[in-house]
């Protein structure tokens, strides 16, 4: 999959969140990168403060940030360009979902890890 088709991919992800969860992300970039840093084996990254844990003192921060690692991804799954596809949706969603406070462990409970 070519670059441009992998960050149309996690757009795509983004877009098919319902509207009412699209509206209420806030201050959050979502990035493309090559590879996670070494040693880590990860195929998404969710960095800041999530939603559930900002206060009324929540002003001028830098973004929170969720990069999306795409070799990683195209190496486990780049096989199957459908597959491909679902799992880049999978961790959009999982990062974003971290976004929103919702911890590994919960989404385990809800089957959605």
């Amino acid at each position: 999959m070519g670059e441009l088709d992998f960050e149309r991919e996690v757009g795509d992800a983004l877009a098919s969140l319902p509207r009412e969860l699209r509206d209420v992300i806030s201050n959050v970039v979502i990035v493309v990168e090559e590879e996670p840093p070494p040693g880590q084996p990860l195929l998404g990254l969710y960095q800041g403060i999530p939603l559930t844990r900002r206060t009324s003192g929540y002003s001028g921060v830098l973004p929170d940030k969720i990069t999306i690692y795409r070799a990683p991804l195209e190496r486990l799954y780049g096989s199957d360009r459908e597959g491909l596809r679902r799992q880049i949706r999978r961790v959009v969603l999982h990062e974003v979902a971290h976004h929103f406070g919702i911890s590994d462990e919960r989404l385990e409970e809800m089957g959605r890890y």
